[in-house]
């Protein structure tokens, strides 16, 4: 095992054990936060019912069609924006200043357009998700050596063929680092839109289990989101 990953394992039991301590010791209540046993013995107990699988496997079907989406959008966006560079100027501003706009402020603009369906819970994981994938799209293109474009002219190759063989593969670190930015922007996008207007969905089920006081179901699901963003 790596040092930094002992490190980091270290301070996760860390925080972990203190909440445990407090809990046990009154500091927090346990109406508001159970002991970390106590929801893991709710968690065992949740997955073995299955009574929320439908509610899982559709908040996580939405998750990975906005990923899908965002990722295969944002890097043909990304690699056509690179070979039009005024047009990408144009644009920077808008990529600098996207994720302060508030998204789920168009919400229910996206409802009148797509309904109450899962339509704009993808929407806004897609949208949160693509900029990221556009950018550091971007940014591995801009280090591709002139010496490889150069050789992709003298064998004579197309734009999709250089994009395809030469300068995608170059960037294949930065096309992993935009998979991870899509997929944790796409968690956020459909989880969050959940909580708002969803009639299901794990982000409804935790609104839900939240208003009833129901510990037992919400924590397990956020232990749940948890562990599925992490790995």
């Amino acid at each position: 095992m790596r040092r930094a990953t002992f490190y980091q394992i270290a301070v996760v039991a860390g925080f972990v054990l203190l909440l445990e301590t407090l809990c046990l010791a009154g500091v927090i209540d346990k109406i508001t936060m159970p002991p970390p046993h106590r929801i893991a013995i709710d968690f065992v107990n949740l997955m073995l019912s299955g009574k929320l699988y439908p509610e899982i496997g559709k908040s996580l079907a939405n998750v990975l069609l906005a990923f899908a989406l965002a990722y295969v959008i944002g890097i043909a966006t990304g690699t056509v924006l690179h070979a039009f560079q005024k047009l990408r100027e144009i644009l920077d501003p808008l990529f600098a200043t996207y994720y302060a706009i508030p998204i789920f402020a168009f919400y229910p603009l996206f409802i009148i357009i797509f309904g109450l369906g899962d339509g704009p819970q993808v929407l806004i994981g897609f949208l949160l998700g693509v900029v990221a994938v556009i950018v550091t799209i971007l940014n591995g293109l801009d280090r591709v050596p002139g010496v490889l474009r150069k050789t992709a002219l003298i064998g004579r190759m197309g734009p999709f063929e250089t994009a395809m063989h030469v300068t995608l593969p170059f960037c294949a670190p930065y096309l992993l680092t935009a998979a991870k930015l899509a997929l944790a922007y796409a968690f956020i996008g459909v989880i969050g839109s959940e909580f708002i207007m969803a009639r299901s969905g794990m982000g409804y089920e935790i609104g839900f289990a939240y208003t009833n006081f129901d510990n037992a179901t919400m924590y397990p699901l956020i232990v749940l989101i948890l562990l599925f963003s992490i790995i």
